[in-house]
Parts: C-alpha cells; sequence; structure tokens
C-alpha cells in the first residue's frame, strides 16, 4: 500500500516536466508560425517590410548603438514609473482595503481618475512640467499605479472571511491577521496588478515619446514615420515586445514562487 500511494508523487515531476518540454514546443512553432504569415502578407503585396528587411535594419542599428540607446531611454522610463507607481499604489489599496473610512475616503478619487486614460493628460504635464523627464515618468506612475491599486485593493476584500475569523479565534490580533492572512492571500492579486500595470507602462511611455521626446523606441518610431520607414518602425516595435515580454515572465517567475500554494491548471 506503500509503494502504491508514493507512485503518484513520483510521476508528478514527470508529467510536469513532459507538459513544460510540449509548451516550449508549442510556443517555437507559434513563433516560427507567425513569422511565416507575416512573410506571407509581405509576399502577398501588403505594405509591410519583410522579415529580412526587418532583420537587416536590426543589425543596422544594433551596430551603431542607436538601439541600444533607445531601449536604456525607453526602459529607464519604463521602471522608474512603475517601480514608483507599484510601490505608492500597494499601501494604499491596502489602506482602502483593510480601513473602511480610507476606502470611504480614497476609492471615489480613484474610481474617477482611473476613467481618465494617462494618454490624455499628456498635454496636460507637458504643459505643467515641460519637456523633460518628469512627465513621461509621471504618466507611467500613473498608469501602474491605477493598475496595482485596483488589484490589491480587491485582493484585500476578497480574503476569505472564514480564515480572519479563525486567526482571531486563535488569539491574533490585528497586525497579525493582515501581516499572516490578509498579505499572503493578497498576493497573487497584486502580481497580477503589476503584470497589467507593466504593459501598461510600455504603452504609455512609448505614447509619451510620440509626442515630446529626443530619444526612446517612440521617438525613433515618430522619425521613422515622417521618413516612411517600415523597417526601424518594425524593429522598434519588437524590441518593445520582447523586452516586455521579458519582464513580464520575470513577473510570472516571482509569482510562482511567492505563490506556489496556491493551485494552478
Amino acid at each position: 500500500m506503500a509503494a502504491q500511494s508514493t507512485t503518484p508523487a513520483r510521476k508528478a515531476p514527470k508529467v510536469r516536466a513532459k507538459n513544460h518540454t510540449l509548451m516550449l514546443v508549442l510556443n517555437v512553432a507559434s513563433v516560427i508560425a507567425g513569422i511565416l504569415i507575416w512573410w506571407g502578407f509581405s509576399l502577398a503585396g501588403f505594405r509591410i517590410p519583410a522579415p529580412v528587411e526587418v532583420a537587416e535594419r536590426a543589425v543596422t542599428v544594433i551596430g551603431d548603438g542607436t538601439l541600444a540607446t533607445d531601449l536604456a531611454a525607453s526602459l529607464t522610463r519604463v521602471l522608474i514609473g512603475f517601480a514608483l507607481g507599484t510601490l505608492v499604489a500597494i499601501p494604499v489599496g491596502f489602506l482602502m482595503g483593510w480601513y473602511p473610512v480610507a476606502r470611504a475616503l480614497i476609492e471615489p478619487w480613484v474610481q474617477f481618475f482611473r476613467t481618465i486614460p494617462p494618454l490624455a493628460i499628456i498635454p496636460l504635464v507637458i504643459v505643467l512640467l515641460g519637456i523633460g523627464e518628469e512627465p513621461k515618468i509621471f504618466v507611467i506612475f500613473l498608469a501602474a499605479f491605477f493598475a496595482c491599486v485596483i488589484s490589491t485593493f480587491q485582493g484585500v476584500i476578497s480574503v476569505d472571511r472564514t480564515l480572519i475569523n479563525a486567526a482571531r479565534v486563535l488569539g491574533s490580533k490585528d497586525g497579525g491577521i493582515f501581516i499572516r492572512v490578509v498579505v499572503p492571500a493578497s498576493t497573487p492579486f497584486i502580481l497580477v496588478g503589476m503584470r497589467v500595470g507593466l504593459g501598461a507602462s510600455w504603452a504609455t511611455v512609448v505614447a509619451a515619446e510620440l509626442i515630446a521626446a529626443q530619444n526612446g523606441l517612440g521617438a525613433r518610431m515618430q522619425q521613422a514615420q515622417i521618413f516612411y520607414d517600415l523597417p526601424t518602425i518594425f524593429v522598434n516595435l519588437i524590441a518593445i515586445g520582447i523586452l516586455g515580454l521579458l519582464m513580464d515572465r520575470i513577473l510570472l517567475f516571482t509569482e510562482n514562487k511567492l505563490t506556489g500554494w496556491q493551485e494552478r491548471r
């Protein structure tokens, strides 16, 4: 009987490894299929550059350092704005979810301002803050903040009341319940909000750079548009997608490590 009970546990790592390999194969197949479809549209006469043209332009901008400079500028803005937005959003979300008075005071303003797209206030912040780095970082901050604060708030109010009541029965005070029950239970919501906020940050920084920037991926695409330089636009779009995907994978890896207790499909 003991040998039979340990068999499923021994098989589980093999099953997970097999599933991981299958997913990796499907990912690679999907990428190849996407490139072939892209190539097919180009050959069919659509006004888009072929993958070979984009690859050649990528080699050029990598070789002369243009892509590295633009990547560094955009990535710096995203990281600063995203980090600031997340650091402010998490405590605000906890306050809203844990204290009814704080929720009543803060939630109307959060709900009001989050319906205003950060892109819509770019002209305003440029007028108020100029065309330096501050307005770009500020709109990225807003994009990350509103995505994360709502997720954190939802995580706190979604905590199972049974867990909180059980902790109180065992003698835990509010502070202990918050740290040992509410924070761990809210962590999956926070990380999902961070992933959404990261995508919003990249969308916002590109839009901000399109309007007022001397460097960055968005500014480079704006310059390429003037000269109808489609390969350069595609190179920068692909760079944004790859960089955003890598950052999202890092957050997903962190989520898996911090929330290993969750059941997953």
